[in-house]
């Protein structure tokens, strides 16, 4: 018979030969298996959506980003930097599209605050697309909840194809059909409503030729 200790030793060696043979499995070889999977069969989507031009990444699909001036002092920060006419320009983001600081506003459709921004957001898109500022489409003064949405309303890109046609000297038909080409439908053909890559888009643009 054998005696406790030696019972105790096989118990524990056993439950040891579990636990690396389960860590190899789940650790080691299941997380291989799955990278595996996903880069053979996804691999733009595993590597981030990234976005290229010439060889260099310059975003991700997934993640908004801003299209501004670069600013006249790089190392002030209290400096407001200003949207780029010759871009389509993104929802605004509460987090100014710092992928760190992801997040909406909370702030709730009543209060005082948002809307005070709304109002002043919706005054200073209509100037500087040059519309009505009741034409001015919801998504182009409110930002989405995660604060870093790459895609904004059909109409919010209708609404700005004549301002970057006229920056960058190009038909308003031909900037017109670039929007045309980036449009995705609704979801099943009926969820949702259409909607622009603001980041593809702009891609598509710069390499207009």
């Amino acid at each position: 018979m054998s005696s406790p200790l030696s019972t105790v030793v096989r118990n524990h060696l056993a439950a040891l030969r579990m636990l690396l043979v389960f860590t190899v499995i789940t650790g080691i070889a299941y997380p291989l298996l799955v990278t595996g999977v996903a880069q053979a069969a996804f691999s733009d989507q595993a590597n981030g959506s990234l976005v290229k031009q010439n060889g260099k990444t310059v975003g991700s699909s997934l993640l908004g980003q801003n299209f501004n001036l670069p600013k006249k002092n790089p190392n002030d920060a209290d400096e407001v930097a200003k949207p780029d006419p010759k871009w389509f320009q993104p929802r605004p983001s509460a987090g100014g599209y710092d992928p760190t600081v992801s997040g909406a506003s909370n702030l709730g459709p009543n209060n005082t605050d948002l809307i005070k921004t709304i109002k002043e957001r919706k005054a200073a898109v209509a100037a500087f697309d040059g519309v009505s500022p009741d034409s001015v489409p919801a998504d182009a003064v409110t930002a989405s909840g995660s604060g870093l949405d790459p895609d904004i309303s059909k109409a919010y890109a209708d609404e700005q194809i004549a301002r970057v046609a006229k920056t960058r000297g190009l038909d308003e038909s031909t900037v017109s059909k670039l929007v045309a080409d980036n449009t995705h439908s609704r979801a099943l053909g009926f969820l949702g409503e259409e909607y622009v890559n603001v980041v593809e888009l702009n891609l598509a643009l710069a390499n207009l030729k």
